[in-house]
């Protein structure tokens, strides 16, 4: 009986690093595979700049908090940050795991109830905005010129991936910083679909330059170098 105890464990620990080791090459080459190569340039004077954001392991999609296409003011409200300060340019948004997102300020808070119910996607999720008065362009921030026509499509998935996208749903007394705030959102986080991998499909829904498929955001950096 022990025998074959540890001849189970045995095979439960082969098949469990055989898939990890599947996982992290399917990643890394798959996100290699750009999509939406071929798109044409568009021209500065008929183009919205957004940005795309990192801060070393989750990507944000970044723009202007208003134009001629969208007021994002009638739902992301100034109001609702701590500072309150409206003088701002840019609103970011980054989509990931409410757990995450709202009990593990550190990683020393992470719990293991809350990781392994974002890495089989049996959690909720919710949306992180920040503003910002301007961003400066480097290795972790890169702007990107988009039409009008796509930039609407853009907003649409933004706008989508709430939980209510006409009226957001504001996640009160949680912020990590002065200007930004939570909101509730639509999905789950998983192995398969990350912060990241919302942020590449925010920029597919736009026809930009994206990764076939990728979970971390050198996956989709590596695209705009």
């Amino acid at each position: 009986m022990l025998k074959k105890t540890f001849k189970f464990l045995g095979w439960t620990l082969l098949g469990i690093f055989s898939f990890l080791v599947l996982y992290v090459v399917s990643v890394y080459f798959i996100s290699k595979i750009t999509v939406n190569s071929d798109l044409a340039k568009v021209e500065e004077q008929n183009a919205i700049p957004i940005y795309i954001l990192s801060n070393g392991v989750h990507t944000d999609i970044v723009v202007p908090i208003k134009n001629d296409i969208k007021d994002w003011r009638n739902q992301i409200q100034f109001s609702q940050t701590k500072s309150k300060d409206s003088l701002m340019n840019f609103i970011a948004f980054g989509w990931g795991d409410k757990g995450f997102y709202l009990d593990t300020p550190e990683w020393s808070d992470l719990k293991a109830s809350t990781a392994l119910k974002a890495t089989f996607g049996v959690s909720t999720s919710a949306m992180h905005t920040t503003f910002f008065k301007q961003l400066k362009e480097g290795d972790d921030c890169k702007r990107i010129l988009i039409s009008k026509n796509n930039y609407q499509k853009l907003v649409t998935f933004i706008s989508d991936s709430f939980n209510n996208p006409i009226y957001p749903e504001w996640i009160e007394g949680h912020s990590y910083g002065k200007k930004d705030a939570f909101y509730e959102a639509k999905g789950s986080y998983s192995l398969f679909y990350t912060c990241n991998t919302w942020a590449n499909s925010a920029l597919k829904a736009a026809n930009q330059k994206a990764s076939l498929w990728t979970v971390y955001d050198k996956g989709i950096f590596c695209h705009y170098q």
